[in-house]
């Protein structure tokens, strides 16, 4: 059916191929906006100098509630996305292609795809081809996130800014970019880039996919021309006429006002020129009867609790943004604006990947987008308009319902594991409560409160961490079998000190 409809690909060598995405100004749609032509040469290059083969990496991670783009592709195009990876491949002379996901949805769709096109992962394979499924975290990801856990590693950055282009999997050239920028890709390579050029801005040529959520009716993912008006998109969605602000690429994005929408156009460029963002594609709108500030702040402590806990801007400095936020609504006045000021500013270009700017900008466009009710609550007692939840985040174990496919059954089940307290063993450092704050808080005495509690779906990868990270080996984890509900085998991660040992490895 896919060939049915887009018929077929021939090959392309390096240099066409670069030349093609620099001819239709192909940047990636992940958020950062590289141009993909400097990244390919880039990766040929490396490679060529080096003598090695370069590996071609699709990031299918969607890790933030606000945006489904990349996973309603790769549900109903995957073979799209294959394509262009493919063609990128051939040209690069690659032996090894790997899609990074973190559904259980897109692993589906993805490894269907890759059996129906022959490929595999075994050794004899003339392209080594496989999924890579991660936990759903805003850290996952990253591009130095899914390097690392392709590579074996834990799906957090490592702490260290390194090329990918130069060393990425196995530390090899690697080209990595976002599903939809392959998909784009595929498009050009069938269609030319006069054709392709036809469709959209002169500069930007082409169409974006966006998902649109928030306060609209209708939430939706949509495919549209670049130099669509912003407003004309928020009508389809249904979105108020008037909108109080809409924060334009997501949580690490920029809110513009009312007035601005009018002015704005689905490009990067204008998003950028009126203070907004494109970003990965999530426009997120509010209504004025919602406290915008509450709900930034709710924004606010989940990007703090997404922190990888290994750099301090991220670790200590979010949370401390989130608690200023949290200062200024509960009427803390000058002072608290001024701190939370000066800890946005101190959390940017410090951090081991770019959550903490991205949280930090997202910030600043907070304070700087709603000066009327940052003054109500700084010099008055609020602007009693109540925060109503409108931008979708994930809480309770669930995925959030406010967006198109945001409803998995794998992380809307019922949970699997319950983390245990041993109390011979704790010694109230409380590392517990900072890396798991959905189960644990900490009492007056300094210890967790609970001994033991079922641990939410999508927190099992935090849980694992905090009974790794425990000093004291306190915490153990046990998965429930789901006929009897009762322990079916203790989780392998006594992998340090006493546990080590007394398994005698």
């Amino acid at each position: 059916m896919h060939l049915k409809v887009h018929g077929p690909l021939e090959p392309m060598g390096g240099e066409q191929l670069a030349k093609l995405s620099e001819a239709i100004n192909l940047k990636g749609r992940g958020g950062a906006g590289f141009p993909f032509h400097k990244k390919l040469r880039s990766v040929a290059e490396a490679a060529i100098k080096r003598g090695v083969r370069p590996v071609v990496v699709v990031n299918g991670s969607e890790d933030e509630p606000a945006c489904r783009k990349d996973t309603v592709l790769i549900n109903r195009a995957p073979h799209l996305i294959l394509d262009g990876a493919l063609l990128a491949a051939e040209a690069l002379g690659a032996r090894t292609l790997v899609i990074g996901v973190t559904r259980e949805s897109t692993q589906r769709s993805m490894e269907a795809a890759l059996a129906e096109r022959g490929l595999s992962n075994g050794r004899r394979s003339a392209l080594r081809a496989r999924v890579q499924r991660n936990p759903v975290r805003m850290v996952t990801g990253a591009a130095a996130s899914l390097i690392r856990s392709i590579d074996g590693g834990p799906a957090i950055p490592p702490g260290r800014k390194v090329s990918a282009s130069q060393n990425g999997v196995g530390g090899a050239p690697t080209l990595l970019s976002n599903a939809e920028t392959f998909a784009q890709l595929a498009i050009a390579a069938r269609i030319g880039p006069e054709r392709y050029g036809n469709t959209g801005l002169y500069d930007e040529p082409g169409t974006v996919m966006l998902t649109v959520s928030g306060a609209v009716a209708r939430p939706m993912v949509i495919e549209v021309p670049t130099g669509v008006p912003l407003r004309y998109v928020l009508q389809l969605a249904g979105a108020p006429p008037v909108p109080q602000g809409v924060l334009t690429g997501g949580y690490h994005g920029k809110w513009i006002d009312a007035a601005t929408v009018n002015e704005a156009i689905v490009s990067r460029n204008s998003l950028d020129a009126v203070g907004g963002a494109l970003g990965a594609g999530a426009i997120l709108p509010i209504t004025q009867e919602t406290c915008p500030l509450g709900e930034s702040l709710r924004v606010a402590q989940w990007l703090a609790e997404e922190s990888a806990g290994q750099c301090g801007p991220c670790y200590l400095g979010l949370p401390a943004a989130a608690r200023g936020m949290e200062d200024i609504l509960n009427g803390g006045g000058p002072a608290a604006l001024e701190a939370l000021k000066q800890v946005a500013k101190n959390v940017k270009r410090r951090g081991a990947c770019s959550h903490p700017d991205g949280s930090a900008m997202f910030l600043e466009s907070t304070i700087k987008a709603f000066t009327d009710d940052l003054a109500a609550h700084v010099l008055g007692n609020g602007c009693g308009r109540p925060v109503e939840g409108v931008l979708p985040l994930f809480e309770g174990g669930k995925m959030p319902t406010g967006i198109p496919g945001g409803a998995e059954a794998e992380e809307n089940g019922p949970s699997r594991q319950k983390i245990y307290v041993d109390w011979t063993l704790c010694r109230g450092h409380g590392l517990c409560a900072d890396i798991l704050p959905e189960v644990f808080e900490l009492g007056a005495d300094g210890f967790p409160t609970v001994a033991q509690a079922q641990v939410p779906r999508y927190a099992e990868a935090k849980a694992l961490r905090a009974v790794r990270r425990c000093p004291a080996l306190a915490l153990r984890l046990e998965e429930e079998s789901p006929r009897d509900k009762g322990p079916a085998r203790n989780l392998p991660v006594l992998s340090q000190g006493r546990g080590r040992r007394a398994l005698g490895r």
